[in-house]
């Protein structure tokens, strides 16, 4: 059976567009090119033409859904309400069926199918990665060097369950994610004690995988549908009041992913503003700044619940930047496939960071971590960049 091209495209959801102009200054690229292709009231014009079948589909044109990073942050000033996420990411599915392949992207798209999906390869190249930066041999490559130190990877304890400290108030699932365990364990580790001390039992499913988020992001929603389907028939096989994730991606693709969990995926930090952490017992004497990461903020509207925690911990200051809102630039593999606006953006975000003088920034997302912490390490500043768990976990 024939399809007609772009029909994953709602002709509802384009519409919702007015041209109003107000997501202009929230764009990231926009902001670095100053055009309006590179827009998100540019491409939405763009993608309305291929549907409608009024603008021919020309390789030259999908550079302009390309360069676009998907942080969402026209969503949050939109007063139509326009869904951009939903659209960039039906667009790019429609795209991926229509461009020539090329290398690098290929390339991506084979490695995130061959890897993510899987935790035992994950686990194995996270392991043989952590041998070669022992070498030094990942400073050979781009990629390589933006990596962080790696240790020990995060795993579950016996029996999947981690017990409430205390009083049990809560059973929550925790999702343990695909690269997180392997970048950045003690982000985990960090989450699952303040649920602990929170009063949580903390069940992690067992044969839980990939939520999909970074293939739906770049376009592969076949994937990240299989993956759902599959995810969510573990998900329906326990008991609990919440799935909480310390990654601000993963967490919005669930909430917008996965219909049978609606009203019951949690941020970390949406979840412990709501139950209540215990009174801290160590003060931090720290100049902090916080990062919103773009889908924690903009994708799932939570803004405040990460600031009144990271205050609650005492001798802690929070300075904020001059542009928190504003995209990292690192996007998913972002980075890796648009690097050169990748490091554009990224140094507007270094400048605000560097002139608060904070000792550490802090964000809720993976991604967000690894892209500051590069950029931070090639500028020379000892500011250091943690995740909003490890620093409310180091004062308990």
């Amino acid at each position: 059976m024939t399809t007609k091209p772009f029909e994953l495209l709602s002709d509802d959801d384009l519409a919702t567009c007015v041209h109003c102009g107000l997501c202009l200054d929230a764009c990231p690229t926009f902001r670095t090119t100053g055009l309006e292709t590179e827009s998100p009231r540019g491409r939405i014009y763009l993608m309305t033409q291929w549907k409608r079948g009024t603008l021919p589909f020309e390789e030259e044109q999908v550079r302009h859904i390309d360069l676009c990073l998907g942080c969402r942050t026209c969503e949050a000033v939109c007063p139509s309400g326009v869904p951009y996420g939903r659209i960039i990411e039906a667009g790019r599915a429609e795209v991926e069926k229509l461009r020539r392949p090329s290398v690098k992207r290929t390339v991506a798209g084979v490695a995130l199918r061959q890897l993510l999906p899987h935790p035992g390869r994950l686990r194995a190249l996270g392991s043989m990665t952590r041998a070669a930066q022992a070498l030094k041999l990942t400073s050979v490559v781009g990629p390589g060097r933006q990596l962080p130190k790696l240790g020990p990877q995060f795993t579950p304890p016996p029996g999947n369950v981690a017990p409430a400290i205390g009083e049990r108030k809560h059973r929550v699932a925790f999702l343990v994610g695909c690269v997180m365990p392997i970048l950045y364990p003690q982000s985990h580790d960090a989450a699952v004690k303040l649920l602990q001390l929170s009063g949580c039992e903390v069940w992690f499913p067992p044969g839980e995988r990939c939520c999909g988020a970074l293939f739906a992001h770049n376009g592969d929603l076949e994937t990240a549908q299989r993956l759902r389907d599959e995810n969510s028939r573990t998900y329906l096989s326990g008991k609990f009041d919440a799935l909480v994730v310390d990654s601000a991606g993963c967490g919005a693709h669930l909430k917008d992913f996965y219909p049978e969990l609606q009203g019951r995926v949690k941020d970390i930090t949406e979840w412990l503003a709501e139950i209540g952490l215990p009174e801290p017992k160590r003060p931090a004497k720290l100049r902090v700044t916080y990062q919103d990461a773009c889908h924690l903020a903009h994708a799932q509207r939570i803004r405040k619940q990460p600031r009144d925690l990271i205050r609650s911990v005492p001798g802690v200051q929070l300075v904020e930047m001059r542009h928190p809102e504003i995209c990292c630039g690192a996007a998913g593999l972002y980075s890796t496939l648009e690097p050169s606006m990748s490091n554009r953006i990224l140094q507007e975000k270094l400048d605000d960071l560097i002139a608060t003088r904070a000792d550490v920034v802090v964000s809720a997302n993976p991604g967000c971590q690894m892209q500051l912490e590069a950029g931070l390490r090639a500028r020379k500043s000892p500011m250091r960049v943690q995740h909003v768990t490890e620093l409310l976990a180091s004062a308990y």
